[in-house]
């Protein structure tokens, strides 16, 4: 048995979750995706995959296989393309996750310049407010926002969030506009919480260059940002966003930024992707390519911001693993 080639067509299979589909895209026979990873399983004498008639998932075996195939096949890619004609660019599938509201608002408007920039890859894109296992789903890399918890994983900060307190006028008009922080024990709020934990998230604000955080009465709690903003507009309370979030609503008034002598700690973004020893091409690309859209976007400066503005690439932080971006920030757990 071709052992390389066993590790490609295993990773294909992971990849695309399919043995018909890992065929198809490798050009054999089913049977022979299937009996390549049965010789595979019976040489390491371990089950790769667990198989139902709907799903494939990994084994925890086949987890811990399946990255480090990735890292060879990665290493080898890598080696290959130093030699190739440096024009042509990278090439392959690449699978990101982001969370939904940025990649709607962020992403997406800007990846046309992104597939212009590089044809060969095939870009798939999934966009979820919950937290994604990179290996057991095989994302080759994420955009985070928020506690990113895993020290197995390399991440490249590429910004801040900042927030902003809201409220729709008739939620207003019904309690009252606070003006001290104190008078939020009065008020309701819309709360968020982690798909991740089920924990709740609660707010904080910068008090003398302190952060405070408060706990906040309310009824409604939701785990999708749409819906969260949404309940606000509808008045059910009050709400603490990310600030190109809510934008277009404090733009048109439909929500009203209150208590802004106090603003919310901003959030950290990251870019997170597997510990390779060296990064593939295609994923090296996105990695620079997110972080220079980032870096440039006047959605995250914290500024005020004309809603016809582009973003525009800015300047970009360099490279760090996860633990040390835990330990120079404070950070809260988020999926917006």
């Amino acid at each position: 048995m071709d052992r390389f080639q066993a590790m490609q067509v295993f990773t294909r299979v992971v990849d695309a979750n399919s043995f018909t589909q890992a065929a198809e895209s490798l050009g054999l026979p089913r049977t022979t995706v299937t009996t390549t990873i049965q010789n595979l399983e019976k040489l390491l004498q371990v089950r790769l995959l667990n198989r139902t008639t709907r799903r494939l998932s990994l084994t925890p075996d086949g987890a811990a296989y399946y990255e480090r195939c990735a890292r060879i096949l990665a290493d080898v890619e890598d080696t290959e393309a130093s030699f190739r004609d440096v024009a042509r660019g990278p090439k392959g599938r690449l699978r990101v996750d982001v969370p939904s509201s940025i990649g709607r608002k962020i992403l997406i408007p800007a990846l046309s310049e992104f597939r212009t920039r590089y044809p060969d890859l095939e870009l798939v894109i999934g966009m979820t407010d919950r937290p994604v296992d990179l290996v057991q789903e095989a994302v080759d890399c994420a955009v985070r926002a928020g506690n990113l918890a895993d020290s197995t994983m390399v991440a490249r900060r590429i910004g801040n969030f900042h927030g902003v307190t809201c409220a729709s006028p008739d939620y207003l008009e019904r309690y009252g506009t606070p003006t001290t922080l104190d008078d939020l024990a009065h008020h309701q709020a819309v709360h968020y919480f982690s798909s991740r934990t089920g924990r709740t998230i609660d707010w904080d604000f910068i008090v003398d260059g302190e952060v405070r955080e408060m706990k906040v009465e309310g009824g409604v709690s939701v785990n999708d940002s749409d819906a969260y903003v949404d309940c606000a507009l509808q008045g059910m309370g009050m709400i603490q966003s990310p600030r190109f979030l809510v934008l277009p609503y404090l733009q048109s008034g439909e929500l009203r930024e209150v208590l802004s002598q106090w603003q919310p700690a901003p959030l950290p973004i990251s870019v997170v992707y597997l510990h390779n020893r060296h990064l593939s091409p295609k994923v090296r690309a996105f990695v620079d390519w997110v972080a220079d859209l980032f870096g440039g976007c006047p959605l995250l400066s914290g500024e005020p911001f004309d809603e016809n503005q582009e973003c525009t690439f800015g300047k970009i932080e360099p490279a760090t693993t996860l633990r040390a971006v835990l330990e120079q920030n404070s950070v809260v757990d988020s999926v917006f």
